[in-house]
């Protein structure tokens, strides 16, 4: 055992902690943009994608157990863990790649395919890096101290990973997508002489009047865009073109700060040869400056194969960097304890599991508290868009979230120290899901008042995410003291076992946060893809033109009030729920305090000095 008691060498913490910094750029690029870039880029229903993400999960349930079996019979000259953790990080790398490059001549069915396929592949080649990363803390530390500062390494550098790829994500794209695509021989330039325009009047609350002038002067329409965008039926809205218009004497654009801006644009095309239906969103103010007979020029550029390209060749500098880093682990850490990790047939490991009330504990803790933060992740990206919305929303959104993965590390590597050095894990365990649940009451407050500023949401930002970046840390730290617990209770180490758990909880969150998204999106008619209308009888036109109806019968918003409010309670309400069940829950099963931690150590110190 002297071995296994000999501290770890700052280069050693380095690679174990750069690992986690690329496992969870992928992870949480995956988990937070794999819904919006297959609906809302794509264009696959949000309800398909909801139940593509939950069978994911699903399958992993059998898939991660049996991985932790494969790592615990593994016996190589490069160690249990090593092996896997390479060959599972390169070809995760891979597939990821592939999954966020989905050919842009797919669609229906065959799209559809391609994204379960690719995303179950995902997960499965996940697993294969993710359980021997995590497996390895046990079987290099003894309990205690060093543990614990491990776990913490490893939470808090793939905190750093998670808020990197929240930060850039979204401006990267548009970034690189922007210079893809810029002089790319496939886009084509389409005008359309034959188009009718119609003028919505917005009021303060941009909520429709009811107020429609249709447009009789010359209309005159120019899109730009890839030409497999032409194949089938078009539509555009605001949030996915750049564009330049010009209504009587009005001149509006999307990147000129000294025109004026639209509060919503919607273009619908049956056909690339056929005629084109406008509705333009304008203020009171401007609405009464338009008169029926003005002529109007609109120029509009899709983003979307801007954002297509963008992901695509954005995943593969996440998937490049991740290969590189996790190979910095492999090279430089070795598994130092001669504990020796038994192996058992599936259904005794899975008995194992079961007995291990603590493990289970923790298991279903895991599960709630990181579905509560992924439901809000989820639909943050809607809330920026379609919620607060405005040209500069992918600017707020990425203000917001730099300032809110700032606090994630910082809790992680400060706070949480801090904390410990009065608390205990327990104690500040209870502090991390009262502050969560306070941040999201405070931010609901704030959307429902009408908060439209960026910079008061840092409030509640910083008491849930600081409170997220202090659980990651701690969650992983009760999980590894269940290793323990287990081998006094059970007589075997399920460390293999036990983490796969950690994986397949982690992803089942991730599953059920996603589902719960997606269905939120289609009750909620939030999605870019349905374009906030529907085609009628299959023709996108007379889908247009019935929204427009329904302004002038109704009074209407381009994304409703109800749809808003709805999207407001859901990311907020939905997680304090989940967050006080995972509290009872935990408060009521889970027993390992730092008390009982140490009982535990000297019984299996006695146990091995007996043997």
């Amino acid at each position: 055992m002297e071995q296994g008691k000999k501290k770890l060498s700052g280069k050693e913490k380095f690679a174990y902690g750069i690992g986690a910094v690329g496992k969870d750029m992928v992870y949480m690029l995956s988990a937070s943009y794999i819904l919006y870039y297959y609906q809302d880029i794509m264009g696959v229903s949000a309800w398909v994608m909801g139940i593509i993400l939950l069978i994911a999960r699903v399958f992993d349930a059998f898939n991660d157990p049996l991985m932790g079996v494969l790592v615990a019979k593994t016996k190589t000259k490069w160690g249990k863990f090593r092996p896997w953790l390479f060959i599972g990080t390169l070809t995760n790398a891979v597939i990821l790649f592939v999954m966020f490059a989905a050919p842009p001549t797919l669609s229906g069915s065959g799209l559809i395919a391609y994204a379960a396929i690719f995303y179950i592949l995902w997960g499965v080649t996940y697993t294969m890096m993710d359980i021997p990363y995590w497996s390895m803390v046990p079987a290099f530390t003894d309990g205690g101290k060093e543990r614990e500062n491990m776990s913490a390494l490893g939470r808090t550098c793939a905190g750093v990973g998670s808020a990197i790829v929240t930060i850039v994500t979204v401006m990267a794209v548009s970034a690189i997508g922007s210079a893809a695509t810029s002089n790319s021989a496939d886009n084509e330039t389409l005008n359309v002489s034959n188009a009718t325009a119609y003028v919505v009047e917005m009021d303060e609350t941009d909520a429709a009047t009811g107020n429609v002038k249709t447009l009789t002067g010359n209309v005159t329409l120019n899109i730009t865009a890839n030409k497999s965008e032409f194949d089938e039926a078009i539509s555009f809205n605001a949030n996915n073109v750049k564009y330049d218009a010009k209504v009587g004497s009005l001149t509006y654009s999307s990147e000129d700060s000294e025109a004026l801006t639209l509060k919503g644009l919607d273009v619908a095309m049956d056909s690339a040869d056929g005629e084109a239906v406008i509705a333009i969103y304008v203020t009171s103010d401007e609405y009464n400056k338009i008169t029926d007979g003005d002529s109007t020029s609109i120029n509009i550029s899709s983003k979307k194969e801007v954002e297509r390209v963008g992901f695509k060749w954005f995943s593969l500098i996440i998937a490049v960097l991740f290969f590189a880093f996790i190979l910095i682990t492999c090279l430089f850490i070795k598994e130092k304890s001669t504990v020796d990790v038994q192996t058992a047939k599936v259904g005794d490991m899975f008995k194992a599991l079961l007995q291990n009330d603590q493990a289970m504990a923790m298991v279903i803790t895991i599960v709630l508290v990181n579905s509560a933060t992924y439901i809000t992740s989820n639909l943050l990206i809607y809330f920026f868009k379609y919620d607060l919305g405005g040209a500069n929303w992918q600017g707020n959104y990425t203000t917001f979230n730099t300032f809110a993965g700032a606090c994630q590390i910082l809790a992680m590597m400060a706070l949480f120290p801090l904390l410990r050095k009065w608390f205990s894990t327990m104690k500040i365990f209870y502090i991390c899901i009262f502050s969560a649940i306070g941040g999201y009451i405070v931010l609901l407050i704030m959307a429902l008042t009408g908060t439209s500023i960026v910079y008061p949401f840092f409030a509640p930002g910083f008491f849930i995410m600081a409170a997220v970046g202090m659980l990651n840390v701690i969650v992983t730290v009760f999980l590894a003291n269940t290793v323990d617990y287990g081998e006094l209770k059970n007589n075997r180490r399920d460390e293999s076992v036990i983490f796969s758990m950690q994986t397949f909880v982690v992803k089942l969150a991730s599953g059920i946060a996603a589902l719960a998204a997606s269905i939120c999106l289609s009750v909620f008619n939030i999605s870019e893809s349905e374009n906030t209308y529907e085609a009628l009888d299959g023709s996108l036109i007379a889908g247009l033109k019935g929204h427009i109806a329904d302004i002038c019968a109704n009074g209407a918003t381009v994304v409703s009030n109800n749809s808003v409010i709805g999207l407001r309670f859901v990311m907020t309400v939905l997680p304090v729920g989940v967050l006080v069940v995972a509290l009872i829950i935990f408060k009521a099963r889970y027993k390992l305090t730092d008390e009982k931690l140490d009982e535990i150590t000297k019984q299996l110190a006695a146990k091995k000095v007996k043997a």
